[in-house]
């Protein structure tokens, strides 16, 4: 189930937070509850993707971009992801998770979070979004625009390009 109390309370707390500028880092903390466990006793990996919610839309809040998506009628769906996964998380375990906006191509934009103990990363993802609206990709120009920036992003880490290029190697639909 959707963890919904949780998201609610997120979204609370980023009412009273300051504003982000657009490539700034939105700080939370969670903590792994029993229901988030998988058969080994340590938070699930869907889990992770699903708490990874709870950092990445109170920070689109933050920078102003959940106010432009209702402004203009747009939504947001996650169109990729690469998962590191590198630490274990036990029940009741405290973390933090932080999500940040790294830029945009043509199509999307790429965010990354990771979740951290003090000085230590437990996993890190690198999420592909797209703005939609009733016509489908709302491209990312308009977007930035929308928050009053510049229409081309700024360098994307030589990482996050590679990851880009090998996806366009991925052949869809699937080879079976």
């Amino acid at each position: 189930m959707y963890p919904i109390f949780r998201f609610a309370k997120e979204m609370l707390a980023v009412r009273r937070a300051p504003a982000l500028g657009p490539f700034g880092v939105h700080v939370s903390h969670h903590r792994c509850w029993p229901w988030d466990l998988d058969p080994w006793m340590e938070l699930n990996n869907g889990r992770t993707l699903t708490l990874y919610d709870l950092g990445r839309i109170p920070a689109a809040a933050r920078t102003g971009l959940v106010g432009a998506m209702r402004r203009n009628g747009w939504g947001m769906t996650v169109a990729g992801a690469a998962v590191r996964y590198r630490r274990r998380i036990r029940v009741f375990r405290r973390f933090q998770m932080r999500s940040r906006a790294l830029g945009w191509d043509g199509r999307f934009l790429y965010l990354e979070q990771s979740i951290w103990f003090g000085d230590e990363c437990a996993n890190q993802i690198l999420i592909r979004a797209a703005v939609t609206d009733r016509s489908g990709i709302v491209a990312p120009a308009k977007v930035a625009r929308a928050l009053g920036l510049a229409e081309e992003s700024p360098p994307l880490p030589r990482w996050v390009e590679a990851w880009i290029e090998a996806e366009a190697e991925r052949p869809w639909p699937p080879e079976l």
